[in-house]
């Protein structure tokens, strides 16, 4: 368990590094805002140059005293180790640069740093705090996907620097934005990603060879029936890469073009065919 708390500090350090460079490098020199507190820190700090790392620590100081009863203890720890190394590494790399000029590039490298070092943060338990303890909260009572909750969030903190950036640096902020969403969403939701495929028909034994001799996939069987009609059915179960979904399609579309089918994304998968869980 030790050795586990160690390395989930090593990444959320890591992840506070990537955010502070994305900000100090990416964000501020190109005029560009920045969603949650961060977002409302650069805004400040355009205004009054009062420091990005100073109004953070502040700021979301503030917002985990409020928020804290929501977190369960380890994420709550995690999170002040959070919001504490990503002021310190605001503070510390504040005069730092790099030269590039090119305005659609560094908004795009914007987004990469800052989508992976909060990626990193969240995905061993923690938060930045601020909009990211809201995408948290909105992901355990609404069932919104924690990317796309704080990108929302992150948004209407963006859209409110409208008239300090102007129409340019908020197109380009937005473009961020997505970006970061996308790349923190890829952290997040793991390296090996799959479809799992459900699938209701009468021609389900053809459809199972189908899979089996063209795909060398597995097909897993389940028992149900049909509620109104109590009708015994055979349900097949099958995960796939998202590069298979097409032929699957096809091959249930040449049985049966009245089958019922439902696509499911899943994260991780191990075992036969996929990863291995003892390497995982």
């Amino acid at each position: 368990m030790m050795k586990k708390r160690i390395t989930d500090i090593l990444f959320i350090m890591a992840g506070a590094f990537l955010f502070a460079l994305a900000v100090n490098l990416f964000v501020i020199p190109n005029d560009l805002a920045e969603g949650g507190v961060t977002g409302i820190t650069i805004i400040l700090y355009y205004l009054f140059e009062w420091s990005p790392g100073l109004m953070n620590l502040l700021l979301n100081g503030i917002l985990l005293i409020v928020g804290y009863k929501f977190l369960d203890r380890t994420t709550t720890i995690y999170t002040i180790v959070a919001v504490v190394f990503n002021s310190l590494f605001l503070h510390l790399t504040e005069s730092w640069t790099i030269d590039s000029h090119e305005l659609w590039i560094n908004t795009i490298f914007g987004g990469l740093f800052a989508g992976l070092g909060i990626g990193l943060i969240v995905r061993v338990g923690g938060t930045t705090a601020g909009t990211v303890i809201l995408a948290r909260l909105a992901n355990k009572y609404l069932d919104w996907n924690i990317s796309y909750g704080l990108l929302f969030f992150d948004l209407i903190v963006a859209f409110s620097s409208f008239f300090i950036i102007g129409p340019q640096g908020l197109m380009c902020t937005i473009v961020m934005l997505f970006v970061g969403t996308k790349t923190m969403e890829f952290i997040i939701e793991g390296l090996n990603p799959k479809k799992a495929v459900t699938i209701i028909s009468t021609k389900q034994d053809a459809i199972a060879k189908q899979v089996i001799e063209k795909m060398d996939r597995g097909v897993t069987v389940l028992s149900g029936h049909g509620y109104y009609t109590k009708n015994p059915k055979e349900i097949l179960y099958i995960v796939i890469s998202k590069q298979e979904v097409s032929m699957l399609k096809k091959i249930v579309r040449a049985e049966d073009e009245i089958a019922f089918i439902t696509i499911h994304d899943v994260r991780d998968v191990f075992g036969e065919g996929f990863i291995e869980l003892s390497k995982s």
